[in-house]
């Protein structure tokens, strides 16, 4: 869904939209960016293969789409890309989901004729954002930058809140059916009020009559003139499979299954924890 900004309500908080066409806004020292691009070209998915070391890659690859969030003064920056996400894809290496039908496959087929899946054809990533500091002399060094746990946790009451959203956007990262056995997709949306912003970063992954997981990333950051920013960030994992939650009482069809948003709530937590970005007192 497209959305578009009210100038009159983003002047009044103090911000600006940016120039030159880009889609975004600065307010309260952020410049926030996000780039919704076309589909990879055949000729950079081979070079993405390359740096990859891989020749499995989702089906829309939107490589050169991104979500950019700028601290000026401090030049740190959060950011979110395909790349890094399947980056994470590579290292954390899951085995491969078996789906119903696989056995019959290999009953099936003779030994030449056998699918043989050896790699994580879901693109699942642990992948939770990426972040940097930028300075004239230290340029993209993320060794200063980093999460450290705690118990601090995201105001749910101020993104409850009746203030107005000065911007809203969504990037989709990547995008794989399965060979039209399900669905497996990265985005990050985000939204910016006159006192914060908020993103989601999700991870959400159905295959039909087997399993799904979901992996959210939340991060928030309340806007303050006079102090380095306070980031938080939450990362909740949910997975289930479709046996347990029929166990339940709950549907086996996947067509019940196709917004992560209502069904998010009877996957159960796998993983979770709440961490604060440590800026440097040197920044």
């Amino acid at each position: 869904m497209e959305w578009e900004a009210d100038e009159k309500e983003v002047k009044a908080a103090g911000a600006e939209l940016l120039p030159d066409g880009r889609r975004g806004l600065r307010i309260h020292g952020w410049e926030i960016e996000s780039s919704n691009r076309s589909i990879l070209t055949s000729l950079n998915l081979q070079a993405w293969e390359e740096k990859l070391e891989t020749t499995h890659l989702p089906e829309m690859m939107f490589g050169d789409s991104s979500l950019v969030l700028k601290h000026i003064t401090t030049g740190t920056k959060i950011h979110f890309n395909a790349y890094d996400a399947l980056v994470g894809w590579k290292k954390e290496a899951l085995p491969p989901v078996e789906v119903p039908a696989a056995a019959q496959w290999k009953f099936r087929s003779k030994p030449f004729q056998q699918v043989i899946l050896d790699y994580d054809y879901t693109f699942t990533t642990p992948y939770s954002g990426s972040e940097t500091i930028e300075r004239a002399d230290n340029e993209g060094n993320s060794s200063c930058l980093k999460w450290e746990d705690c118990e601090e946790q995201i105001n749910v009451a101020a993104l409850a809140s009746k203030e107005p959203i000065l911007f809203y956007d969504e990037v989709i990262l990547y995008e794989d059916e399965l060979a039209d056995s399900g669905i497996s997709f990265l985005t990050v949306k985000v939204r910016v009020m006159p006192s914060c912003w908020f993103l989601l970063l999700r991870f959400w992954l159905r295959v039909d009559g087997a399993l799904m997981r979901l992996r959210d990333t939340r991060v928030f950051c309340t806007f303050n003139e006079n102090t380095k920013p306070v980031i938080l960030r939450e990362i909740c994992w949910r997975e289930t499979t479709f046996k347990a939650l029929a166990a339940k009482g709950y549907p086996f069809d996947s067509a019940s299954y196709n917004d992560p948003n209502i069904i998010s709530q009877r996957l159960p937590v796998v993983f979770h924890k709440t961490q604060k970005l440590i800026i440097p007192a040197t920044l």
